[in-house]
């Protein structure tokens, strides 16, 4: 039997005991062990494997508790038969459907809604497999204060904290998060707002995926930047609005007529996505007073709302509002893990309530034991600790992008106030799709501009080079890679 496990003595993520369960397991559900015959005693196991038989000892006592196997006198350990049982069942239902052929459902034509495949401008997956990662919404690991974050966990899982949790909310959230994001994240953007003004979400697509539901349909005109995040110009077109295509300069979005007609905006005044400018105070005046005007409402999503180098950043557009005009998107996975997947919206208590109650048609609330154990992180001064870290480390970074590009590639960039990325201009003779398919094969990983552009019309010689992820030492020579090569193709 010893020759179903393959044993990583040298991993750092699973114990040796938690290997040996996970292969018992897999031989179990497998049907590779016979239910007439006992397992090897824990000594024997314990001799093959060379590990000490107190492991094995532990994991047959945890298998034997969770109904995988049963216990002999004298006799020893056997499979339960139970799952054997399953095994066949499902085995004797593929013999006959061999035997059969059935004709399968069309589900091309079942289908009331085609969302299609996005393209996915930040996330690859393999990002670390490459010397200059210039991806965009990753974080370096080294930055991320592990040990806090296993601390918050920890009194997630208190007995006290289980009971607060473990129970179903149906569709509330947990008030400590709640408490938090009200009294330690808002203000900060000079934004005041009562508990029933407040939803946590699962991420802020997800907030934004609520918001298009509730006041979009098929009769609404949607307003996105363009160059801009394209999902949310997509979840519009699924919904059955139609999208307008908004252009932005060197100050973000240009408030204009052709914002006529909208019934609401999707915007990143803070640091525009993908061109990084920020929104001056007087064209957030020009836009409430535009919204006013023409009574449409303003999605705002601050996206890295933390990160910034300025020693007077420009408040949030909701923070102006006098008219409950603009709904506030913020996000906690941008300085926390992309992975995490926490965000939350503000916004009048009317929509909020009706957003809470078709978040809960959906999925209840975000798993309460993540948000508690955010909310510890946030109540015990880890997230502000980590931020001004994140701070320190991002602007020394974009220091260093911003020396390396002046060598390189002169005049190829706006200076960015904050975040964690810079919006580059390359020849225009260049196609950035291509050149990102030839940076690739020398170690470098860049976004290209067709990621951002909703509609055709757009230029295509621009890159998002974001700086969260590689190390400042290869921010440099990486710069010059891409320089070289983007010499080479002109």
């Amino acid at each position: 039997m010893s020759a179903l496990f393959h044993l990583n003595r040298d991993s750092n993520a699973s114990t040796l005991q938690n290997q040996i369960r996970e292969h018992l397991v897999n031989a179990i559900l497998g049907g590779y062990l016979p239910a007439d015959e006992p397992l090897p005693s824990s000594r024997s196991l314990a001799k093959s494997l060379q590990v000490a038989r107190n492991t094995i000892v532990l994991v047959y006592d945890e298998l034997t508790a969770d109904g995988y196997l049963i216990s002999k006198e004298r006799s020893g350990y056997f499979v339960d038969p139970a799952f054997l049982n399953n095994q066949t069942q499902a085995a004797n239902s593929d013999e006959e459907a061999n035997d059969t052929v059935y004709k399968k459902t069309d589900w091309t034509k079942k289908l009331k809604v085609h969302a299609g495949t996005q393209q996915n401008p930040s996330q690859a997956h393999a990002w670390q497999s490459f010397p200059y990662p210039f991806v965009y919404a990753q974080l370096d690991s080294k930055l991320f204060p592990i040990d806090s974050w296993r601390k918050c966990w920890r009194d997630a899982v208190s007995v006290q904290a289980i009971r607060d949790w473990t129970s179903d909310r149906y569709d509330s959230d947990d008030p400590m998060l709640i408490d938090q994001i009200q009294k330690r994240i808002l203000p900060n953007r000079g934004i005041q707002a009562d508990s029933d003004e407040i939803l946590v979400t699962i991420g802020s697509q997800h907030a934004l995926y609520l918001l298009a539901q509730l006041l979009l349909d098929q009769t609404s005109k949607f307003g996105i930047e363009d160059p801009g995040y394209t999902s949310a110009g997509h979840i519009a077109e699924v919904i059955g609005a139609s999208v307008a295509s908004l252009p932005v300069d060197e100050q973000g979005l240009v408030v204009n007529d052709g914002l006529n007609g909208c019934n609401a905006l999707y915007i990143t005044p803070s640091y525009q996505c993908p061109t990084t400018v920020t929104m001056p105070l007087q064209r957030r005046m020009e836009l409430l007073e535009k919204a006013t005007e023409q009574d449409f409402v303003i999605i705002e999503d601050d996206y890295e709302m933390e990160i910034n180098y300025d020693s007077n950043p420009v408040p949030a557009l909701k923070s102006l509002d006098k008219h409950d005009q603009v709904l506030y998107i913020g996000s906690l996975s941008k300085t926390l893990a992309p992975g995490l997947r926490m965000g939350f919206m503000v916004g009048p208590k009317e929509l909020i309530r009706e957003a809470r109650n078709l978040r809960q048609l959906m999925l209840r609330h975000p798993p309460l034991n993540n948000q508690r154990a955010v909310a510890l992180f946030l109540a015990q001064g880890y997230h502000d600790a980590l931020l001004r870290r994140l701070s320190r480390n991002f602007q020394d970074r974009s220091e260093a992008m911003a020396a390396a590009l002046d060598k390189y590639l002169p005049g190829s960039y706006q200076q960015p106030s904050g975040g964690s990325s810079y919006w580059c201009k390359v020849p225009e003779h260049i196609d950035t799709a291509v050149l990102k398919e030839e940076a690739a094969k020398r170690g470098l990983l860049i976004i290209s501009c067709s990621s951002y552009h909703f509609g055709d019309h757009l230029p295509k010689n621009y890159v998002k080079l974001g700086f969260s992820a590689i190390d400042i030492s290869a921010i440099e020579p990486g710069i010059k890679i891409l320089a070289e090569l983007i010499r080479e193709m002109s």
